[in-house]
């Protein structure tokens, strides 16, 4: 199994790499045009700088083959519990057990930074790598939002999902306590 571990400011070209492979052909990104490396650099030092994990993957030959993170689901304070994560694999890497180990890696960094709520926005309800992946891991179906995306000259439906982590909403968030390191603050 590869190397899960967090990114480094050297991961941002092959981080990019793979994302642009994924904006020009696939949908599981909404975005239409591929960001620059200086972009996703930008992204990661947001992400961060809130505290919040981002991960890549590396194979036996010490490249990297996918990255994962999460972000604060909403800007405002009273979602400071909840993050959407994000996971992004090489094309010769899917299917291979990969998105589940980084997307179980990714929960629990997430939980340790405070996180209780992992919520998923699937981009293309046909697509059913990520929709399995989240189901075996644990997500919940919340509903599908229908053609709220073009890209491809066609319109894509987005999935929602959500899963509790650690305490999730069994006990009462004591915001002085237990409020996650570089929550939202609108």
């Amino acid at each position: 199994m590869p190397l899960i571990r967090p990114s480094t400011d050297q991961d941002v070209a092959a981080v990019t790499a793979i994302y642009t492979h994924h904006v020009l052909h696939g949908t599981g990104t909404f975005e239409t045009e591929p960001p620059t490396e200086a972009d996703m650099a930008q992204r990661r030092q947001d992400v961060l700088a809130r505290q919040l994990p981002w991960l890549v993957a590396e194979d036996a030959q010490r490249q990297v083959v996918g990255f994962a993170y999460c972000n604060w689901f909403k800007p405002r304070a009273a979602y400071r519990f909840s993050a959407e994560d994000s996971i992004y694999l090489h094309p010769d890497v899917q299917t291979r057990g990969l998105g589940r180990a980084m997307l179980s890696e990714l929960e629990r960094a997430a939980q340790a930074a405070g996180v209780r709520k992992l919520i998923a926005v699937i981009g293309d309800s046909a697509n059913t790598g990520s929709v399995g992946l989240h189901r075996a891991m644990g997500f919940a179906d919340v509903g599908t939002i229908s053609a709220c995306g073009w890209k491809f000259n066609r319109w894509l439906d987005i999935v929602l999902m959500e899963k509790a982590i650690g305490a999730g909403a069994a006990l009462p968030a004591d915001a002085a306590a237990t409020a996650p390191k570089g929550q939202p603050c609108a």
